[in-house]
């Protein structure tokens, strides 16, 4: 069974901490376990990432190399490259995603 390394990058790693510090503002304890639960969450994409669906609106328009995993109510975008997961997004499902993906993985070709 093949293994993948999974990085994040610091645009995700960004996400993350202001998601932990809006959370935080109402409750510390509730903050810490979200941020422990995304991390581990994302550690489970060492093995079969290519199994986690395409992101639908990339989808849409023809682009298939970014996928995403849905824990609770946030949605962790990444993308495979050889032996290794990046992490490219993590943001409330709520968002409006499409101008997110578009300055993130299309403008900057993150």
């Amino acid at each position: 069974m093949k293994k993948f390394e999974v990085i994040w990058t610091k645009k995700a790693e960004l996400d993350l901490e202001l998601i932990i510090e809006y959370i935080k503002v109402d409750s510390i304890g509730i903050a810490k376990n979200i941020f422990f639960e995304i991390k581990e969450q994302c550690d489970t994409l060492y093995i079969f990432p290519e199994s986690r669906r395409i992101v639908p609106e990339l989808q849409q328009i023809g682009v298939l190399q970014y996928r995403e995993l849905i824990y609770k109510r946030w949605r962790i975008i990444y993308k495979t490259e050889s032996d290794t997961v990046y992490i490219l997004i993590v943001v409330d499902a709520s968002r409006d995603i499409e101008d997110i993906l578009f300055q993130r993985l299309l403008r900057d070709n993150t």
